[in-house]
């Protein structure tokens, strides 16, 4: 096992170094880069000149786009990165890792509410779709889960806005508290203000929840199906054991094994917030910054976000090896 590890961590900083390459040149080649987005309309109206300009992104080390300049440029930011030092963000004005630290919580709040949610209630519905296979229920199931699948993130919460904000009035729409409110610096204050966001929050929750249980149970379903098929259901079903602990006991422990590999992506999503979701409810999570920043062409943060995502990637997939191996005792790492 630790044979294993060691091997794949050399690995996995290959792909980091490949992966940091590949995003610096993307970020580098953008048409506009931070310089422009906030000098434009001073430069159309004439205060600045493009001297100006010239002078500005070389202060920033974003002025030389050619082949040259981008190899120079990765290397001083990869050698700020093995010192531990991300830069400071552009846009933010602050240490990069300080903005992704005091901003992700929130993200992480929303996505790990979500998850779990996710998860009690896709897994039940996959197994109770196979275990009704072509019924009512099956085809009600199967339905209702494809179109959360099609619908876009933007276009369901601008109906969920448009319903529960708007028309029925029931929950806000952006935010992350009520503005207008003043809370007391005490426990009850305190309590209020959780009692505020979480208020804020069941929206984009909502919205998180619909959009991604489709996957995981339609997943579910087929390997539910693909297990109780198998050889040992029929005989366990023989030795006149009940329906329900041949599905529960036997059929269940082997169908959630392929679920496993789904820990490889929630790591980083837990941590990397939801760009379109947290736009469209304004809430001020770690992936509406990115997307911000991305916009700007604030390149230290952008590659700073990307590494942190890509590690916790790395991460996630080692744990879903590690934990293959737990659940399905025939699976040897390290051969």
């Amino acid at each position: 096992m630790l044979k294993y590890i060691i091997k794949r961590l050399g690995i996995s900083i290959i792909v980091l170094i490949g992966v940091s390459i590949i995003i610096y040149t993307l970020v580098r080649l953008m048409p506009n880069d931070y310089v422009d987005v906030k000098f434009s309309s001073q430069l159309q109206s004439g205060t600045i000149t493009q001297e100006d300009i010239d002078n500005f992104k070389g202060l920033y080390g974003i002025g030389d786009k050619t082949f040259k300049g981008i190899i120079t440029g990765y290397f001083k930011w990869f050698g700020n990165m093995c010192r531990g030092q991300l830069g400071n963000s552009f846009k933010y004005e602050k240490p990069v890792a300080k903005v992704i630290a005091d901003n992700m919580w929130i993200s992480f709040a929303i996505a790990a509410i979500a998850t779990i949610l996710q998860f009690l209630i896709a897994i039940p519905l996959g197994i109770s779709s196979a275990t009704h296979q072509y019924s009512i229920r099956d085809y009600a199931v199967t339905i209702l889960t494809m179109i959360g699948i099609s619908l876009p993130t933007y276009f369901f919460a601008a109906i969920v806005i448009k319903i529960f904000s708007v028309n029925l009035g029931w929950f806000p729409s952006t935010g992350l508290i009520d503005a207008s409110a003043t809370y007391p610096e005490t426990f009850v204050g305190w309590w209020q203000k959780t009692g505020d966001m979480l208020h804020h929050l069941i929206l984009p929750i909502f919205v998180t929840v619909i959009l991604s249980i489709g996957g995981l149970m339609r997943y579910t379903r087929t390997n539910t199906l693909e297990v109780l098929s198998a050889d040992y259901i029929r005989t366990a079903r023989a030795k006149g054991l009940s329906e329900n602990k041949v599905i529960y006991k036997h059929a269940f422990r082997n169908t959630m094994i392929p679920l496993v590999t789904l820990l490889a992506g929630i790591l980083p999503s837990l941590f990397g917030g939801m760009m379109i979701t947290e736009q469209v409810f304004g809430i001020d999570g770690i992936g509406r910054l990115a997307y911000n920043a991305l916009k700007d062409g604030d390149v230290p943060f952008v590659m700073g976000y990307n590494m942190f995502l890509a590690i916790l990637t790395v991460i996630g997939t080692l744990f879903s090896d590690i934990m293959y191996s737990v659940v399905d005792p025939r699976v040897k790492l390290g051969k």
